[in-house]
């Protein structure tokens, strides 16, 4: 009788079983890596959100100009003007047009500095000493019509002592006339108005959205753009709503909503973020978050 080598059916089946089991166990082990290092992302993810809009906030915060007041305190959304650029007036180009000198001065000095350059609605405040002991000095606030940079010689005249070599000059048109003609060397402020709030986005999940006021319409705000987040939701408990602004006087006492800006000296910012998706912990699944709390004290307020 002549033997024939090979597997009988049972061998087969259970070298089959074998490698199921070891294919099942490797798959288990892949999934679970994966779903380990997309835990480690979203959570790493929401710790930025939270720093991301800790430092925006802060930046903003600081430079608010309360002489032109605080238009929204709210526990999840605040309105302000703030200070987005400086100048001197170089020239008075007519009734309606200002020449600011180019940002770099003669001997290395700044003449004009931007954190954001103005323009079309943005305020310009243009110094104004005046005669009357009551009043003393004010600031004349004008909607900007546009900001555009010149040549040097048709914006900053050589004739002015703020006229400089360097290339760059920039003319500023308002929308209404100058109220008296500024003397050559007269400070120039920019103010944007700006809203920050939490929002609900279409998707369901809670953002920190910026919205650009006064440039068109004069008072209207434009449309609403996410920041950051995924964020918790907003809520009225202030330990668990996802944004959370409160607001403190000069001696640290809480302002209540809706309170004059005057005595405003201090904005705390907390922000909970939220991972956009639920992740596994163990047997659970549920979303994972951070947290982060900044105090910011207001640099332009009054004493």
């Amino acid at each position: 009788m002549k033997w024939r080598h090979g597997f009988t059916l049972i061998e087969t089946i259970a070298v089959l079983v074998l490698l199921m089991l070891v294919a099942g166990t490797v798959g288990v082990t892949l999934v679970r890596q994966q779903q380990f290092y997309r835990g480690a992302g979203e959570l790493i993810q929401a710790r930025q959100e939270v720093r991301d809009a800790s430092e925006l906030m802060s930046a903003d915060l600081r430079a608010i100009s309360l002489e032109d007041t605080v238009r929204v305190m709210a526990d999840s959304a605040v309105e302000f003007y703030s200070t987005i650029a400086a100048s001197v007036l170089c020239a008075a180009l007519g009734d309606f047009e200002i020449g600011l000198p180019a940002t770099g001065g003669p001997r290395g000095n700044t003449l004009t500095s931007f954190a954001t350059e103005p323009d079309t609605g943005d305020l310009a405040l243009v110094f104004r000493d005046t005669a009357d002991s009551l009043t003393g000095s004010r600031w004349d606030r004008y909607r900007i019509a546009s900001f555009s940079m010149r040549a040097d010689g048709a914006a900053c005249p050589a004739a002015s002592p703020f006229a400089v070599p360097v290339p760059g000059a920039f003319s500023l048109a308002l929308r209404t006339p100058l109220r008296a003609e500024p003397r050559a060397g007269t400070p120039i402020r920019f103010l944007r108005r700006s809203r920050y709030s939490l929002y609900r986005s279409s998707d369901g999940l809670w953002y920190l959205g910026y919205r650009r006021c006064g440039a068109v319409a004069g008072a209207a705000c434009g449309a609403i753009q996410p920041l950051s987040g995924p964020y918790r939701p907003y809520s009225s408990d202030p330990a668990a709503t996802g944004i959370l602004f409160q607001y403190f006087n000069s001696s640290g006492s809480p302002l209540s909503l809706g309170n004059s800006s005057a005595s405003l000296a201090r904005v705390s910012v907390t922000a909970r973020a939220l991972s956009a998706q639920r992740l596994r912990s163990g047997n659970a699944v549920r979303t994972f978050g951070d947290s982060s709390f900044v105090t910011v004290s207001i640099r332009n307020r009054t004493p």
